[in-house]
């Protein structure tokens, strides 16, 4: 039983046999002490003042008194003004710990046969460029939440919707075609997605130069700048090839086609090896070659339906200004589909392959609009979830440089940026002797998992929804709130817990109660109890943030306490065995909080 569902016991009875009332569960308010007060919980008893007809400071010392008088677990109480600081036993904390102890995943629910089905749809890569910066902390996120999710208790379904059409992709296309000369991964020793990137930006150079070109020329014939400008954009021969190539891959030329899955193909096993160095994957992945005509019939049936209207020009709209918001384009008028099209045909794909609950969309802020409009458009077609799908909305994450550009090659590669962190991560834990006497197997491993711990943590850290600075350097620091403090914390504990093996002693399942523990062990205790809860916080309010700060809250509270005590050299035999089970039981809880952020901790280092 939950300490706080004891206390709470105890304080609807003592409310009864103190002034005569009965009070229901919501009315008892207990929350942690703050650090600065001595006790464990505070009882907040403004609620009880009418039942007393007292003051706070005496409702709340008579309350103190009956549950220190009648309640075994309360070993002492002060009083606050009117909050009720009560201090627990020590014997219900070693209890306490006695109960994590035998749960191997504390804090983290199963599914079960009726749990809500969660999708979250993460990573949305085009196929005209490899991923960087943005997409990792796309990738992160929507992996953290998927993982948070399923601990609450929910079946998740991860998702991705890969842009594989449209202009970008053919611009690509007609790069290799014009300057390629037909090299490939193989012949070029390029992953697939970085080679077709190298296309993109072949292709936006030299279309700069040819609008250069034809700009001069118009100016020349007696336009001004802006005219001619716009003149040559219009009149680029490369852009009217591409327009003419995604035109034949729309009518499904054979040539166009068979480039196109040729390309796509290479892209794909590129992004294959970034995901798995990432750590992330997929449990369904939709291409929007495959959904947008699934969109253009649904749009076409909602039009039938009344629900939208049609334009002189042949083009589809969406009137919601009752929904306060204004016109929306569905389709245009030579019938061809634009983003809200592709999404309302992606989600009648997964409403058919899927009984979804609940649908989770993590895509950057600026799309904040779009998923407002789109959940409403679902809402009318009859999707069940469409009223209450989830935008998870993320800020942009830049490098202190600034911004990123694709079409200029100036983005910061994904895969670039992993093996930058991984080679930072070996030098600076070479440089302060943390890889000494491993092997280099041993050593390399290490650094992966630090290196991609740093970036990982450094990211998942920062709330959402706030726009963010990644710091390369500041990330691998072994102090402070970063990933490879808390990782060379779990080795700390690992590495007393092979000692204390080395020495004979193992740790009992149960742990006698009658240790006397100091404050520090029973805020830690306290600390281990709460993972449960911030779990649940993490998934109610889609947040991982919330765990990675807890994570680092506990190592931080771990390691003064190995600063201040003994262990492994503490003479009583019973205090020796319960600080190893207490430290045990961080090591456990930090793996879990660490695995839900998709990170690996090290065994030694």
């Amino acid at each position: 039983m939950k300490i706080e569902d004891k206390l709470t016991a105890a304080v609807i009875e003592g409310i009864k046999q103190l002034y005569g009332q009965d009070v229901p569960e919501k009315m008892v308010q207990l929350q942690k002490t703050k650090k600065e007060f001595e006790g464990h919980l505070t009882l907040v008893v403004f609620p009880f003042l009418k039942m007393s007809k007292k003051g706070p400071e005496q409702t709340a010392q008579e309350i103190g008194e009956y549950l220190k008088k009648n309640e075994p677990a309360i070993a002492d109480f002060n009083v606050i003004k009117g909050f009720l600081n009560l201090t627990i036993a020590s014997g219900v904390w070693v209890e306490l710990l006695n109960t994590i102890n035998k749960d191997e995943k504390w804090g983290i629910k199963e599914a079960k046969e009726d749990s809500p089905l969660v999708m979250i749809e993460y990573s949305s890569p085009n196929t005209n460029k490899p991923l960087h910066l943005g997409h990792v902390r796309n990738n992160l996120l929507g992996n953290a939440l998927a993982n948070v999710m399923a601990a609450n208790g929910n079946k998740v379904v991860k998702t991705n919707i890969v842009n594989d059409r449209g202009i970008h992709i053919c611009k690509s296309m007609l790069a290799w075609l014009k300057y390629g000369n037909g090299e490939t991964p193989e012949s070029s020793g390029k992953k697939g997605d970085h080679l077709i990137g190298d296309y993109y930006v072949a292709f936006d150079k030299h279309y700069k130069a040819e609008v250069k070109e034809l700009t001069a020329k118009f100016m020349a014939e007696g336009m001004n700048e802006e005219e001619a400008k716009a003149k040559a954009e219009a009149e680029s021969p490369l852009m009217l090839e591409a327009r003419e190539m995604l035109r034949k891959w729309e009518a499904n030329d054979p040539e166009v086609r068979g480039l196109w899955k040729m390309m796509n193909d290479w892209v794909y096993a590129g992004f294959d090896e970034t995901y798995k160095m990432m750590g992330v994957s997929f449990d369904k992945i939709y291409y929007e070659s495959e959904t947008y005509l699934e969109g253009k019939e649904k749009v076409m049936e909602g039009l039938e339906k009344g629900f939208f209207f049609r334009k002189e020009d042949g083009s589809v709209w969406a009137d919601l200004t009752a929904e306060g918001l204004d016109h929306k384009l569905l389709l245009r008028g030579d019938g061809t589909s634009v983003y809200m099209t592709q999404d309302i045909g992606t989600a009648k794909l997964r409403f058919q392959d899927y009984p979804i609950n609940k649908m989770i969309y993590v895509v950057g802020n600026e799309q904040n609009y779009h998923f407002q409009v789109l959940s409403i458009l679902l809402d009318k077609l009859g999707f069940e979830w469409g009223k209450d799908l989830v935008h998870f909305s993320y800020g942009m994450v830049e490098l202190p440089e600034g911004k990123m550009k694709s079409r200029e090659g100036t983005v910061v590669d994904a895969d670039d940026l992993m093996e930058a962190m991984i080679e930072t991560a070996k030098e600076t834990s070479a440089e302060l002797g943390k890889l000494d006497g491993l092997t280099k197997e041993e050593a390399d491993d290490i650094a992966r998992i630090v290196g991609l711990g740093a970036l990982k943590y450094f990211i998942l850290k920062v709330d959402a929804r706030k726009n963010m600075t990644f710091n390369p350097k500041e990330s691998i620091d072994f102090n402070g709130n970063t990933g490879p403090f808390i990782q060379y914390t779990y080795a700390r504990i690992q590495s007393i817990l092979r000692k204390a093996a080395e020495a004979g002693i193992s740790i009992p399942e149960t742990l006698a109660t009658g240790i006397e523990l100091s404050t520090k062990e029973e805020g830690l205790i306290q600390m281990l109890a709460d993972f449960r809860n911030v779990v649940a916080q993490a998934g109610s309010d889609y947040n991982p943030s919330i765990i990675a700060n807890y994570a680092y809250d506990l190592v931080k509270e771990y390691n003064q306490f190995y600063h201040d005590f003994s262990i492994l050299r503490e003479e009583n035999e019973a205090v020796k065995i319960f600080r190893l089970a207490l430290s045990k039981n961080v090591g456990k809880i930090v793996k879990l909080a660490m695995g839900l952020l998709g990170i690996e901790v090290p065994e030694r280092m």
